[in-house]
This record gives C-alpha cells, structure tokens and sequence, in this order.
C-alpha cells in the first residue's frame, strides 16, 4: 500500500487539467505514441467536439521513482519532517475531473476517492472563481494540494503574479509551486516527484472486513452495469460473493480489475487500490454512486460516510416527440443517471405535450449535455420545456409544498407567501468590467455582498443573487460584457420570500402550460410582452387569426395577433352588384369563425428553445 498514490486534477474551466493528464500518460508509458490524442481521458464525441471535459475519468499509470540527492531532496520538500519514499515503482490513480461549474458534482466525487489533488492554475489568467471553490471542497476532504501553474510557455504568462496569487490563497511556499507546461511537457517530471513525494499513501487495512466505495458506474449492452470503486478495507478477489451494503442485494464478482486505457482483469484488489467490478447487473436503480461493497460472508459494520446527496438546481420538463418513446425515454433517462448521478427525473404529464419526466439538472449547460447525449446515444428526439428552479409556496395554514413546475401551483387565493431559492455567487474580474457587472447583477436583483482586491487590478465581487434570474441568460450575458474575462462560480444560500406571480401563455384562449413560466411581479409584464413578440415571429400563420396572450391570473398584460391567410374571394367578381361580394366575403367569415372554433395551434420546439434566449 505505501506504494500506492491516488490524486486528481481540479481547475477551473479551461486552465489545462486533461492536457497535463495527456502529458503524465505519456510521460509514464501508461499511452503509446501510436494512440495518443488530445484529450485521451475524454472518451465522448461531445467531449472532444466541446473541448470541454463532462465525465471525470480514472485511469491508473505505473512511475518509477528515483531519489535524488537526499539533502537536496528535503531541502525542497514542503515536508522535510517526512521521510522520502524509497526507489521504486509507484502506482499512481489518477482521476481527471470537469471544470465548468455545472458539473462540479463530478468533482466532488472524485477528491472522495482521492488523498491528494493537483491545483492547476493558467499563467495567463491567475486564480479564478472555480479554481477557489474546486479548492475549497478539497481542503473539506483534508486533501494534500499540489500548486501546478501550467501554460508557462505561452508569451501571454504572467509567472510571477499568479505565483504570488497561489501563495496568497493557499499560503505555501513559492518554491512548492510547480512551473509547467501541458503543450510541451515541461515539468512533467517534477509533477510525478511531487505526487510520490508529497501525498500521503493511502490508509486502510486489508486483513479488515471489505469496504469498497462506489464513485461511478457505465452501463454496457453486453455486460451490465460496470461499477467503479476504491478499496477502502479488505481485499476482493475475483468469484466473491458480495453485497451492495444499501440495497442489500447480492452478487457474484464475476470480473475485477484496474483501469488502464482500457479495463484490466486481475485475480484480486486490496486496500488502497481502485479498480471496477462487472457482475451482470441488469437493473440500473441496484448501483448507486456513494454506496459500500461488502462481503456476504464477512460483512463491515457500516456504510462509508462522507457522500453528500447531489441537490437538483434547475428544472425542466423532458417529452418523447412521439408519445410511444415514453418508455423508451425512461428507460434511457435510467441508464444515463448510471453515468451521470447528478440527474434526476420523475414522471409528470402535460395538456399540451402529454406523458413525460419532470428532470433535474445542475445547470443550463447540463441541461444541454442531457439533451444532446440522449439524442446521440439513445437516439431520443426530445422536446424540453422552460426550465425552472424549485420553489417554496406556504398556503393560510402555513402548510409548505415544493413546486417544481408552475402548472403545480396552487390556486392564487390560498397563497400566503412564496420564497425562492438564492445563491451566493462569486465573479472574479478586472477593474475595467466592475461597472457593467455591477449593473448586470443589480438588474437581475442581486445584493452585494462584498468586493475586494485578489492582486493587482483583479476583484472578486459577491452577490446574493435568485436562482431563477441567473438559470436562464446570465452566464452568457456576464461572459460577452466582460469580453470572456470574468469567471463566475456560485453555491446555494437558502431560501427567501419573494413577490413572484405565475406567467401564463395563452393562444386563442388556450393555456399552453409548457410555456408557464413563474416570474417577479417586476419583471412580469415586460418579460410577457417579450414573450408575445417572440411567439408571433416563430408561431406559423394560419387560415384564421391567432391571438397570442399574457395573463396573470385573470388579468391579460400583453397580446399579439398572428394574421390569418385569406383567399381573395372576390377575385372572380367582375362587376355586377355590391351584393355579390360581400355574399362572399360573409360566407368566407362563416367558415373562418368555425375553424377557428375547432383549429388547434402547433407550437413548433423552436418556440419553447426562443424564451431561453430572450434578450
């Protein structure tokens, strides 16, 4: 086990975690030169495409360490109390995690797998909101942090300032902070040292009682449900009989083994190691992330603590086009959530659109990645509705329900009050975008909190903001004010009682509940007039008139029409009596108003897609 290091990569987005993880594969002779690509880890098309990671990936690489000269070695070593390692081959886990905020469910998951991490920061942009708060989580997990400053070769780097800024946050000493370069592959060796060097082995005992921690799982067509796990205690052997300590069912294991590029069967896994286990398992709700493997036979007391329950941001409506798909849709919604335990679903119908799953997501760029995996790998073509966040409603009595959907809503007269969710958000900036920030997040009714200097002229701004403000354009707007300079990474901070009414679309008196949407009285009659403009450009014209309507309540705050297409009737009328026209034209009106009694008005997806970019 001494020789055993488990580690990870945090950064913000874009700050070159999975190029250093490219360059350490290779440096290691973990990946040949043959199938070496960019972004090796990064085994999805829309990974690659997006150039952005989704998926934490774990991978294991084998390093032969040679001590240098050992006063020299100590001299440098941030822990000059510990001994160094001795020579040798080390086995290295290593486990590449997302960046975008989105997804920082992932993150979490892995530093519970992990005793140390690697803090990648850009020589060219410094410290930035997400590199704090990846950090931040780390440090609650008691991680050793390895300070990296990559991109050292880029003309644009500024060494000596980041440097400054990583001691400033982390409080270490600046020959701890390792320069490199993920393009070239400067500093991959004293990476390695440092790993070997400074992040303690993992501690666990492998004659205990077996305890395995579950922090990912795929599913396979042809072999089930893979599951992915760190030996916590104990040792497993392939043929075991185990159970799965929350569900309390029982396998055999069929198939264990370590992650390299590819899966590697071995004969037996002892504490410290990670590795995965295939035992046939057909049913997606048996496997869930954060849960104990245990022997049948000998079984560990209880359940490793420490893995928080993921809590849903965003919501929206999932529907199958064709009503048939909806299992099909479930079916696929399960087997996704195997690989992506941040989402969640439950059954929910609509007037408009019929059966279909009410989803859960971290963010709207989660939203997005469900969307376009679910139509890349499951072949679903799915309409989602306006997404929304949860809400608090309090009735006269004081009972409190959750509303996830504002076809949910009680009715008006029985509401006492509603609170919304608010989050703390934290935008890291320079001083020239300070005044258009400010004016962004006051608009969107945020409080400041506070604001002070990082270095230099950079500024870290916090606000209180609503969720629901910030779920549908904010990120976008923050990014084109600043010119892409401003970082922007938030946490949840509570509830609080807001003034917020229900928006209703209507069409030809028709409700179209998808399109409903909770919003602040403030904000209610622009946003619906918005809305109604929006609707008429994408609504198609018909052969009667559409009346396109916003109402709160009972009461209509903003209407368009959508013109009718008419025939000219009177076109076969050349002269003769008055009579004879307006015969046809009073016939034509007849049968307009009848269709219009009986015509139903398709909203085309695009419609639904238009309100998420309103501006």
């Amino acid at each position: 086990m001494k020789n055993i290091r488990n580690f990870c990569i945090i950064a913000h987005i874009d700050h070159g975690k999975s190029t250093i993880a490219d360059r350490l594969l290779e440096y290691t002779g973990t990946v040949e030169g043959r199938v070496a690509e960019n972004q090796v880890l990064d085994d999805m098309d829309l990974e690659k495409e997006r150039g952005i990671t989704i998926k934490s990936h774990a991978i294991q690489m084998q390093y032969r360490y040679s001590q240098k000269s050992k006063d020299e070695s100590q001299k440098n070593d941030s822990k000059s109390t510990q001994s160094l390692p001795d020579d040798g081959l080390y086995t290295l886990n290593l486990i590449d995690t997302p960046g975008h905020v989105d997804f920082s469910y992932e993150v979490s998951r892995s530093i519970a797998a992990c005793e140390g991490a690697l803090l990648v920061v850009d020589a060219s942009q410094g410290v930035q909101a997400q590199t704090i708060s990846n950090l931040y989580m780390a440090l609650e997990h008691d991680l050793e942090i390895i300070p990296v400053m990559n991109k050292c070769d880029m003309d644009s780097a500024m060494p000596d300032m980041v440097e400054d800024e990583i001691v400033e946050l982390l409080g270490c000493r600046r020959d701890e902070i390792i320069r490199a370069s993920g393009k070239t592959g400067m500093g991959m060796k004293e990476i390695l040292d440092a790993i070997v060097e400074r992040i303690p082995s993992p501690e666990g005992d492998p004659e205990a009682p077996l305890q395995c921690l579950i922090f990912d799982s795929v599913f396979n067509s042809f072999r089930g449900i893979i599951a992915y796990f760190k030996v916590v205690n104990g040792t497993l052997c392939t043929g075991d009989l185990v159970k799965f300590f929350n569900t309390g069912k029982e396998y055999d294991a069929d198939e264990i083994g370590i992650l390299k590029l590819d899966m590697q069967p071995t004969r037996q896994l002892s504490a410290g190691n990670v590795g995965y286990i295939i035992s046939g398992i057909k049913t997606s709700t048996e496997v869930k992330v954060g849960d104990t493997i245990t022997h049948v036979s000998r079984p560990c007391d209880k359940a490793i603590e420490g893995f928080e329950e993921v809590k849903p941001m965003v919501f929206a409506g999932v529907y199958p086009i064709e009503a048939e798909d909806y299992e099909n849709l479930r079916a696929s919604l399960e087997k996704l959530q195997l690989n992506d335990a941040s989402l969640s679903f439950t059954p929910e119908s609509s007037a408009a659109l019929g059966f279909g799953f009410r989803c859960g997501f971290l963010g709207l760029l989660h939203m997005e990645i469900v969307q376009e995996r679910l139509d890349r790998e499951f072949d679903m073509d799915v309409i989602t509705t306006v997404p929304n966040v949860s809400y608090r409603v309090f009735d006269k009595q004081g009972t409190m329900k959750e509303v996830h959907n504002p076809a949910g809503m009680p009715d008006p007269m029985l509401i006492d009050h509603i609170e919304e969710p608010f989050i703390r958000a934290s935008i890291i900036t320079t001083t020239n975008f300070i005044g258009p920030i400010m004016t962004l997040c006051l608009d969107k009714r945020g409080e400041l909190v506070k604001q002070e200097f990082i270095s230099g002229n950079r500024m870290e701004l916090l606000f209180d903001l609503p969720l629901g403000e910030i779920v549908i354009d904010f990120y976008d707007k923050l990014k084109s004010i600043s010119k892409g300079y401003a970082s922007f990474d938030y946490h949840a901070n509570g509830f609080r009682q807001s003034d917020l009414v229900k928006l209703d679309i209507l069409l030809n008196g028709e409700q179209v509940d998808a399109l409903s949407t909770l919003t602040h009285r403030s904000n209610a009659v622009d946003f619906g007039r918005r809305m109604c403009e929006k609707l008429k450009e994408l609504l198609p014209r018909q052969q009667f008139d559409i009346a396109i309507q916003a109402a709160i309540g009972a009461k209509i705050i903003a209407r368009e029409t959508v013109k009718q297409v008419r025939k000219d009737v009177t076109a076969k009328c050349y002269g003769g009596d008055v009579s004879r026209k307006r015969k046809l034209l009073e016939k034509q009106k007849r049968g307009k108003k009848r269709m219009k009694q009986i015509g139903n008005v398709e909203v085309p997806q695009k419609a639904f897609l238009a309100v998420l970019k309103l501006d």
